[in-house]
């Protein structure tokens, strides 16, 4: 079962969509003019039913097909962008200074756009579909927000399902895996309090910058030498703050990092080594250290019977799974609706050669949309068969 005829006849359609939104870009919550393009389009196609203002600027929209069924899909696409500035030169590139669509999700609203235009039509399904359109999934957690808001109860979701493009990935191949397909993400700041002074008199002074300098060295040895091997966990400083010029000792530095893990007690494990290295290397040099700590989403977890589910769809979309994918570092606030309900979480390929994610070339690949689409789809006509 290939792409769907109605749906590849939408192709040009769906690229519009997709160019507009990328050319508007909004960033967290406050994706108010995506969320209007969205509403809009859908009341167009007929949907029975748009609630706006979850999580602020969040919608679902429910499609009733024919008859019944003990299944309930919930399929989410993501709304917001990145505070990047655009270097792709496109015609529609992002008419807003210092922001645009670095991850795709403009493509992926598109896709989610395109199977809700088909599933209006058609109603070649048992039962009721709920659309989720999300903000806020870079930063703020909008899944969160809007899983705490209720959808799952208040739609009668019973199982829910995500796409997120994958450049460097071959165009339309799908992967997904039982059980973790992405990391948990926690960040760490550290604010180090020394004491300033003139650089040809560094004992008189207690040098932060020195302070850091051994935090830094301490903290990248987390990975190395403080947990088994092949229990995945990324620890990295990612900034490192100080100084003001070449002859002051400043008073202050800060760093910055994030932890990327699947195991809790690994999880844990990070912290506790985090909070004694800081502790630690701050009373060996001298200087007062504050670290403050962020356990931000959680991994995020496919059932098994989903992602197998999911992959048998894909696997009638383009032939092309890879079932058992390995688990990526990156974080998705996905995560918390597989917390509150079974589902599986997919990547699409959008080709070998096309820029990264969050990379200011970056710029999703129109000819992938009905592919993505057909997928959402025909999960939902497999999942939730008419029979009469």
């Amino acid at each position: 079962m290939p792409i769907v005829n109605r749906i590849a006849a939408q192709t040009e359609e769906m690229a519009a969509w997709r160019q507009h939104l990328h050319a508007h870009p909004e960033l967290e919550f406050d994706c108010h003019e995506t969320a209007a393009f969205v509403a809009e389009r859908l009341r167009e196609f007929g949907v029975d039913e748009v609630h706006e203002g979850i999580a602020r600027t969040g919608l679902v929209a429910v499609i009733r097909g024919r008859g019944k069924s003990k299944r309930r899909l919930g399929l989410r696409a993501d709304m917001d962008a990145l505070p990047i500035e655009e270097a792709t030169g496109a015609a529609y590139a992002s008419k807003v200074a210092g922001r645009m669509h670095a991850c795709g999700h403009d493509g992926h609203t598109t896709m989610l756009l395109g199977a809700a235009k088909y599933l209006a039509e058609t109603r070649n399904f048992a039962g009721e579909v709920a659309l989720i359109f999300q903000p806020a999934e870079e930063h703020g957690g909008g899944g969160k927000v809007m899983v705490d808001e209720g959808i799952m109860d208040r739609f009668g979701i019973t199982e829910v399902y995500g796409i997120h493009n994958a450049p460097g990935m071959a165009e339309g191949e799908f992967l997904t895996t039982p059980g973790a397909i992405l990391a948990a993400v926690d960040s760490f700041d550290i604010n180090i309090k020394g004491q300033g002074g003139h650089a040809a008199l560094p004992h008189l002074s207690r040098d932060p910058i020195v302070a850091a300098v051994g935090m830094v060295s301490a903290i990248n040895t987390i990975a190395s030498r403080n947990h088994y091997a092949l229990d995945e966990l990324v620890v990295s400083v990612t900034q490192i703050h100080a100084g003001s010029a070449d002859n002051v000792i400043p008073d202050t530095a800060y760093i910055n990092g994030t932890v990327r893990s699947f195991d809790g007690e690994v999880r844990t494990m990070a912290r506790r080594r985090l909070t004694e290295i800081v502790a630690g290397q701050a009373e060996a040099f001298g200087v007062a250290a504050e670290l403050i700590y962020h356990e931000e989403y959680p991994a995020t977890i496919n059932t098994p019977r989903e992602a197998a589910f999911a992959a048998d769809v894909a696997q009638q979309i383009t032939g092309r799974v890879e079932r058992d994918g390995v688990p990526g570092m990156g974080a998705e606030d996905f995560s918390y609706m597989l917390e509150a309900r079974p589902g599986a979480f997919l990547f699409l390929g959008m080709g070998e050669d096309r820029a990264s994610l969050h990379h200011p070339k970056y710029d999703f690949n129109d000819e992938v949309a009905p592919i993505g689409a057909s997928f959402f789809a025909r999960l939902v006509e497999t999942a939730q068969p008419v029979t009469d």
